[in-house]
């Protein structure tokens, strides 16, 4: 019986790592922190803070991968330490609100710098939500025909997305200080304030830094994978956060923090400050279609998770429906699509990180939590390859950390909370209904 092979060494699960997290938010989210924490050392601090979470989050999860290496990532380890209901929960929740959610944000990022920088003259002409519903529909068109992207075209997209992210580093670094006008902001009201908002400035950091999770997914093609998967998301971790912070300190070299938080494409800001408006025309061309590269993907990957679910019996069969002429499954892709283009077509940009981080990163912190669950279940085992430093002093951390951000989200954005929380809700009474029908 043919087996997955053991090909994947540290350089490839670093740069897995650093393509599986630099998504669409950082061309974006600078701007985001910036209006809900106005002091260049807290947008800073911010972005180090999430640097700080994803390393744990990182170790947390290559532990998980030691102990349970298992296919399913995530999905696995809920439903190994919890119970399967949390697992069909989880699913349940990419698919209403995070995962299509991340895929409109995306969307949104795309019609963004489309209507502002690649075709102005559209600015007023055209609701940038109808360009997002648009893309969408195109990008799930192209899946549900089984066009796949080759190798070629993903090494051109990744290409651009770094250029883009040199470019704006280089931009940061030696354009001249030129913010937009913007009005002063008005100062903290306490100390009590300003943690209210370094918390909720979070989500959009928290957004950003998603993803490091990934290369778990990957522990079985792995070369000693307690040994490989911990440091190479460690390693790659670190990239990241060297980028994020090259980049925030330039946009604020460059824009200033009440320019940052005005901009709504701090990127081609920076560019066009730097070498005129062919340079932040430029970049934003380059980020448009490094953003299709992104929903692509996403549109590829998160529906085969639905259709999984579907195959164990736990969702609608339909679902499940694979296409004799394209071998794609076609609903579940078509699902996906559906839900990404309503949620685009929902909210702004801001309002769709604030509906997607928190229940996506609640998952995260019960899978950190599993650590806790799993060490007891397992204290008569022999010890795994690879155990979190530090616990359960850092889980602990990681755990009352993010319990401090859904904190501050609910003070702020009460309605976002609750939405994310009436997605979840929802998911256990279908779950729990689901398995009565069946019985019957």
């Amino acid at each position: 019986m043919a087996q997955l092979l053991r090909r994947l060494g540290l350089f490839d699960l670093s740069l897995i790592t650093v393509g599986a997290v630099i998504g669409s938010g950082i061309f974006r989210n600078p701007a985001v922190v910036a209006q809900r924490v106005h002091l260049p050392w807290a947008i800073l601090a911010a972005w180090v803070a999430g640097a700080l979470l994803a390393a744990i989050g990182a170790f947390s999860f290559a532990e998980l991968a030691a102990r349970r290496p298992v296919g399913g990532g995530t999905y696995a380890y809920l439903r190994d330490a919890y119970h399967p209901a949390l697992a069909f929960v989880f699913g349940w929740t990419l698919l209403l609100v995070a995962d299509t959610g991340g895929t409109a944000a995306s969307a949104s990022l795309f019609s963004g710098y489309f209507v502002g920088y690649i075709a102005p003259q559209l600015h007023h002409a055209v609701d940038p939500r109808i360009v997002s519903v648009l893309v969408l529909a195109v990008i799930t068109g192209i899946n549900c025909l089984g066009v796949r992207q080759g190798s070629t075209w993903q090494h051109i997209l990744v290409g651009l997305k770094m250029a883009a992210i040199a470019g704006l580093i280089v931009g940061g670094l030696f354009a001249p200080y030129h913010p937009p006008a913007a009005p002063a902001f008005a100062p903290f009201a306490g100390p009590f304030a300003l943690i209210g908002a370094f918390g909720v400035a979070m989500l959009p950091v928290l957004f950003a830094y998603n993803g490091f999770q990934s290369a778990t997914f990957l522990s079985a093609e792995t070369r000693d994978p307690a040994r490989t998967l911990p440091l190479g998301m460690l390693i790659g971790v670190g990239i990241v956060v060297t980028i994020y912070l090259l980049v925030n300190a330039g946009c604020l070299r460059v824009l200033g923090a009440e320019g940052l938080a005005a901009s709504k494409g701090p990127a081609a800001d920076v560019m066009q400050a730097f070498i005129g408006p062919l340079g932040g025309r430029v970049i934003a061309v380059a980020i448009a279609i490094s953003t299709l590269g992104f929903m692509s993907t996403r549109m590829l990957m998160a529906p085969r998770l639905y259709f999984q679910m579907a195959a164990d019996g736990t969702f609608f069969k339909q679902i499940a429906w694979i296409s004799p002429k394209t071998h794609a499954p076609v609903v579940a892709i078509a699902l996906q699509g559906a839900f990404s283009a309503a949620i685009a077509a929902s909210g702004s940009f801001e309002q769709i990180v604030n509906w997607v981080t928190a229940p996506e990163w609640l998952f995260v912190t019960l899978a950190v939590g599993a650590v806790f669950i799993l060490r007891r279940r397992d204290r008569d085992l022999p010890k795994p390859g690879f155990m979190v430093p530090g616990h359960p002093w850092t889980t602990g951390f990681f755990i009352a950390a993010l319990i401090g951000v859904f904190l501050a989200e609910f003070a702020y954005y009460p309605l976002d909370t609750l939405y994310g929380i009436a997605v979840i809700a929802s998911g256990f009474v279908f779950y729990y209904g689901w398995r009565r029908m069946a019985r019957t």
